[in-house]
């Protein structure tokens, strides 16, 4: 399992209008081959600052299912204007504690 991590600066004062469009492109995302999760996090503090959260099986399932198809567009189409700067996306996987 990889997780991607999205930090997200929304337009200040188009918050609300972004979890609209989030909550309508959330089927897109999560109805990939390869996705297992998705949640979508606001910042308290940063209530401009959101995260997204995705579990994927791989990062070839994020990259060749989602990123290189046209759900991605789909996806980007709806949230992406929203968007204060490009958002920071990384992947990472689990640390295992020794036995």
């Amino acid at each position: 399992m990889v997780l991607e991590v999205a930090l997200i600066d929304v337009l200040a004062g188009q918050e609300d209008a972004f979890a609209r469009a989030y909550a309508e492109g959330h089927p897109v995302l999560a109805g990939t081959p390869g996705c297992r999760s998705v949640r979508m996090t606001r910042g308290i503090e940063s209530p401009s600052r959101f995260v997204l959260l995705v579990e994927w099986d791989s990062v070839e399932a994020h990259l060749e299912n989602f990123r290189d198809t046209e759900r991605f567009t789909t996806w980007r189409s709806l949230i992406g204007p929203y968007f204060a700067t490009p958002p920071v996306v990384e992947h990472f996987t689990d640390v295992v504690p020794p036995a």
